[in-house]
Parts: structure tokens; sequence; C-alpha cells
């Protein structure tokens, strides 16, 4: 029995790593994010806030020295649950660059992080600039993978058959839109238009593999259910 488990765990961690190695830019970032969610749990709450202000995409230091905050905001979080990333990202990142490869992929994330960004920024300025926000809005935290997650999440909808693509499709909007209107944030913002900037990359899409359809899997696992 024991050398069955050794066999079954063996052939557990081969797959794994198949499906790791299918997708390296993915967990990468993954790694990444792994290594600074330790040093913020690390340091004391006011330290880590400071660090992490120093990341931030606010106004202020978008209009310093974007490319720097640009970069280094996405490989940072503003607490913990990098479990839970670890399964977004499995579920979408990695979906996304294993179907669109890794430097298709990769755009579709830049332009949904940079583009939100600059969208989110964009409208808390002109907040500021229409006293609807406070000054002080200018040296907000923001820092994070959300943007490009949910527009990578939303290029997805490329990759189902109909009706399938239509329910994912209302899934995404489920998520990203009633935010927008019930808590407007600049980052409810941010996500809603992270997810048209990935419903816009559909040009990306072409010449990849045909449509998918989830339900091929569940009729395969019903006939060999039905044969034993």
């Amino acid at each position: 029995m024991s050398a069955v488990l050794r066999a079954r765990s063996g052939e557990l961690a081969a797959g794994v790593w198949r499906w790791i190695r299918s997708a390296p830019g993915t967990y990468l970032w993954l790694t990444a994010l792994a290594v600074t969610t330790v040093i913020i749990a690390r340091l004391p709450p006011e330290d880590a806030r400071v660090w992490l202000g120093h990341r931030s995409t606010n106004l202020h230091h978008l209009g310093e020295d974007p490319l720097r905050v640009l970069v280094g905001s996405a490989f940072w979080t503003d607490g913990g649950g990098w479990f839970a990333y670890a399964a977004l990202f499995t579920i979408f990142h990695a979906n996304a660059e294993r179907w669109l490869g890794t430097l298709r992929w990769l755009v579709v994330a830049i332009l949904a992080h940079v583009g939100a960004t600059y969208l989110s920024q964009g409208v808390l300025l002109w907040a500021i600039r229409n006293d609807e926000a406070p000054e002080r809005a200018m040296y907000t935290l923001d820092v994070g993978v959300s943007y490009a997650l949910a527009g990578v999440a939303a290029v997805l909808v490329y990759r189902l058959v109909s009706p399938w693509r239509w329910l994912y499709l209302v899934g995404v909007l489920a998520v990203v839109v009633p935010p927008v209107f019930l808590d407007r944030t600049f980052t409810d913002l941010g996500h809603a238009g992270a997810a048209a900037i990935g419903f816009a990359c559909y040009p990306l899409t072409r010449g990849r593999d045909a449509p998918w359809d989830p339900a091929v899997p569940l009729r395969r696992l019903v006939r060999r259910r039905s044969i034993r």
C-alpha cells in the first residue's frame, strides 16, 4: 500500500511541476509576492505602511517617478492573503499564460495594471481639484496586483465557448461593476477599468487555441464513472 501511495504522490508531484513549468511567468511572480509578503509580515505595522508608501502608485509618486512605482507596486500587497493570491493566480493567470503564451499574457497584465492605475488616479485627481476629495488623497496607499488580475481574468472570456462565455462575462461584471456604484472608491473604479482593458485585449487572443468547452471534461468524467 505504501508503494502505491508513493507512486501516486510521485505522479501528483510530477503533474504539479508540469503545470508550474507551463506558466513560468505566473509562478515567478507569485514567488516574488511570497518573499515580499514575508518581509511585510516581519515589519512593525507602522514601518510596513511607510515601506509600502514608498512603492505606492499614488498621484505624488506617479508625478515624480512613475516607472519605479508602477513596477514596484506590482510586487507588493498591502496585507496578508498570499495563499488566496496563489489560488487566484493559478485559476486566472496560469490559465491565461498557458493559453496566450507568456509574452501576450504579460502584455495583458501590464496594460491592465498601468491603464487602470492611471484611470483610477486620474479620477482621483479630478475629485481633488473639484473639492470632492481632500488634498492628502494624493499620498494614499495604492499597491498590489489586483488590477492585473482583473484584466487577465477578463481576457479569459474569449477562452470559453458559448453559452459558458456569456455566463463567465456576467460573473466578471458582477464582481467589478457593483462596487463602482456602491462603494465608489478609486480602487473599485480601477478594477472595473482593468476588466474593460482585459475585454479590449481580444486582438491578442487571435491565433491561440480554439475556445474551450468546460462541458467536455465533465462528460468524460461521467462516462468513466458509468463504465465502472
